[in-house]
């Protein structure tokens, strides 16, 4: 029987990634997660009881507490997901970036190799560890052209180079140890459980309590957007099937400007939460969500568009996203307007959903 690590398991792709595993596999997962603001117990109260998930409270850059988890738990993979993941808050404050996104990734990898020493081959050979990275370490595209696995890093954000570093460092483990790695770089993920300071989580609970609708710039940056539950499908998919030592892109070809796209989560808002039906918007009255967009100054070092290539992933492990953007936009937004009281709980008086990222 598996049993899986899975760091960063109680964030947004974690958490969803945890109840992926349990439908799909009959593994023990042990989900390692320290905590911090975007990370809550809230995102797998729903699975806490399950006997086959065991909750650590734990940070991957603590060396001596992650070895003591190897020795307890014999993990035959690992997803590694911990991470610091919001552009806005590595411009206020790079340095929990690199302490756990590059510090982190060393020490867990590091763990890793020294755990694989002392056991035999066939251990070794049966052992994954699946680093799950992002495509802004790939830096800005023009409006031709896609990332392909074979794309120079050039990262433009403290966010973006922290995530770089660890790719490099996992990479390095393969190549000078013999590490049995793989690592992903998908594009943006969204999705039940998201913290709500990103892009599609934040307009959907702005809109419904008659908040602005911010967009950075002029609102014409493209992002290739992937529903979560495709992207667990595709990580699962490349942690049993996958080259080791490769990378692999997992993107769905869904390229949506900011502004069209909160246009669009406007829209569907109005079909599932009509504007005359929100009480809030009884004092203030508006004819449509779309009257609360407006754009504001631009974030330092905004990416102009990211687009995946993920012909690799398709041809060598025939993975390909099977969900529409619309129908996973909508059952999204049907989602956080069923669970409002999660958003409240996790937010918890440390985020008002305030503008960050404007220091530099």
């Amino acid at each position: 029987m598996d049993t899986f690590v899975v760091t960063g398991g109680a964030g947004f792709i974690g958490s969803n990634l945890i109840r992926y595993l349990l439908e799909k596999t009959d593994g023990l997962i042990v989900v390692v997660d320290k905590l911090t603001y975007a990370g809550h117990l809230k995102n797998i109260e729903d699975v806490s009881e399950d006997p086959r998930v065991r909750f650590i409270k734990a940070d991957i850059a603590d060396r001596i507490v992650i070895e003591s988890i190897f020795r307890d738990v014999h993990p035959t993979g690992v997803f590694n997901l911990a991470a610091e993941t919001h552009v806005d808050r590595s411009i206020d404050g790079p340095a929990p970036f690199i302490r756990t996104n590059v510090v982190g990734t060393f020490e867990i990898l590091d763990v890793t190799h020294r755990y694989l020493q002392e056991k035999e081959k066939k251990v070794h050979d049966r052992f994954r560890f699946l680093h799950v990275s992002t495509d802004e370490v790939y830096g800005s595209l023009e409006k031709e052209g896609l990332f392909t696995e074979e794309t120079p890093y050039t990262p433009n954000s403290p966010y973006s180079a922290s995530k770089a570093g660890a790719d490099h460092l996992v990479r390095a483990y393969h190549k000078t140890y013999s590490l049995p790695v793989l690592i992903t770089n998908s594009s943006n993920n969204f999705g039940p459980y998201q913290f709500p300071e990103k892009l599609i989580p934040l307009m959907i609970l702005n809109a419904i309590e008659g908040k602005p609708l911010p967009i950075y710039g002029d609102g014409q940056q493209i992002r290739d957007w992937l529903y979560v539950e495709d992207h667990c499908e595709g990580l699962l998919t490349v942690l049993k099937e996958g080259t080791i030592g490769a990378k692999y892109n997992i993107g769905s070809h869904n390229e949506w400007t900011n502004l069209d796209l909160v246009g669009k989560i406007c829209d569907f808002l109005e079909e599932l939460y009509p504007i005359k039906e929100n009480r809030v918007f009884k004092k203030k009255p508006l004819k449509s969500y779309k009257d609360l967009i407006s754009l504001v100054k631009d974030r330092p070092g905004h990416d102009r568009r990211y687009a995946i290539d993920a012909t690799k992933i398709q041809n060598e492990l025939k993975w390909r996203p099977k969900s529409n953007m619309d129908s996973a936009l909508k059952k999204t937004i049907q989602w956080y307007l069923n669970n409002r009281e999660w958003a409240q709980a996790i937010q918890s008086g440390t985020y008002n959903r305030e503008r960050l990222g404007i220091k530099a």
